[in-house]
């Protein structure tokens, strides 16, 4: 049929653990003196919630006063740091040879060395990915291929993944019915956080959606507010012919909305749209002052680049078939390898899903 998209091979993730492998990309190295300790561990088919606290007990140590970048998938091999707060009394040097000989269930600690601060969440230069997509249909290895080249090329849509929604998909709702007082909020700050950045996310892929169907996810618009790829610094588009040729380049991308009450916005077009779906997520006369305890706003690049992108075939042990496509790629902070992968195959709605169990 004429016009019509052509589908994707399937593809099943997390058959096990070790189908699933991410390696957290330090922002920086601990400096061997202060307080807190860093401990680098790898976790299997745990949360990193369980297992920082389950290292943290084990050790004396105070779980809520421990740090982390980022909660990653529990159905997976995950390698990341948390630190540590050594108590009143203890030798942060002491608590680090502590770390290294701790021996519990799921998880392997590789380095531990005292630093000067805590860990806080975003401390990290991205991730790296080695997934197995499983159920790949035989004969489809020069499609994968062909899409995987094109993503290298141009990027993805960067579209927050379906974990962002929580358990059930339901955050950004639960989110809109607390901050507009029609159910009681939780208590928690965290978990205030973790809901109102489900309703950020929620407006930022609708924005998004939008680009997409329009065809300018990557391509940029007078009034856009353009990310520059070297450095992220923003700025507006004014000289669209210019700013076309350098998104086409892959210099500048179009941002989209993580609103809040600092957030700044675009102009003309861009920010009309921006605005026509925020009220519609939203509701008239939501108050973006009101939620500034809980975060600011920024802005999102529109398109994710994918770096370090490889692929291979995995045989059967027939040799006949295809068992696998064992992918390779670096993603930055914030970005979702599922989103990556949706964009090559049909992953289903229950295996779109990645994080950790406590994002419910």
């Amino acid at each position: 049929m004429r016009g019509r998209v052509p589908a994707k091979p399937a593809g099943r993730l997390k058959d096990a653990p070790e189908d699933f492998v991410v390696e957290e990309i330090p922002a920086y190295e601990p400096s061997g003196a202060g307080e807190h300790v860093f401990v680098r561990f790898a976790k299997t088919d745990r949360t990193t919630l369980d297992a920082v606290r389950e290292m943290a007990r084990a050790l004396g140590c105070d779980p809520r006063e421990a740090g982390f970048a980022g909660m990653k998938d529990r159905r997976a091999v995950t390698t990341q740091t948390v630190s540590l707060h050594a108590p009143r009394g203890v030798d942060p040097r002491d608590l680090a040879s502590r770390a290294k000989a701790l021996a519990l269930p799921g998880i392997v600690v590789h380095e531990a060395a005292p630093h000067g601060h805590k860990m806080k969440p975003g401390h990290l230069a991205g991730n790296r990915f080695t997934i197995a997509v499983r159920g790949v249909p035989p004969g489809s290895l020069g499609e994968v291929g062909t899409a995987f080249e094109r993503i290298a090329r141009e990027g993805v849509p960067n579209a927050f993944g379906a974990q962002r929604f929580g358990k059930y998909g339901d955050n950004a709702e639960r989110a809109l019915a607390w901050l507009r007082g029609k159910e009681r909020g939780p208590r928690d700050p965290r978990v205030q956080r973790l809901l109102w950045s489900a309703l950020q996310s929620a407006v930022f892929n609708a924005v998004l959606g939008a680009r997409v169907t329009g065809g300018t996810w990557a391509t940029a618009l007078e009034g856009d507010l353009l990310k520059l790829r070297s450095s992220g610094g923003l700025f507006v588009c004014a000289d669209v012919q210019t700013d076309r040729e350098r998104a086409r380049l892959g210099e500048v991308s179009p941002t989209g909305p993580v609103v809040g009450a600092r957030m700044r916005w675009p102009e003309g077009a861009p920010a009309d749209l921006e605005r026509r779906i925020a009220t519609a997520t939203l509701g008239e006369g939501f108050d973006l002052e009101s939620t500034r305890r809980l975060g600011e706003g920024s802005r999102r690049a529109l398109r994710l680049w994918v770096q370090d992108v490889r692929w291979e075939g995995v045989q059967a042990d027939s040799g006949h078939q295809t068992d696998c496509v064992r992918v390779y790629f670096v993603l930055p902070k914030g970005a979702y390898a599922t989103t990556v992968l949706a964009a090559v195959f049909e992953l289903g709605e229950a295996q779109r899903e990645e994080g950790d169990s406590e994002d419910s």
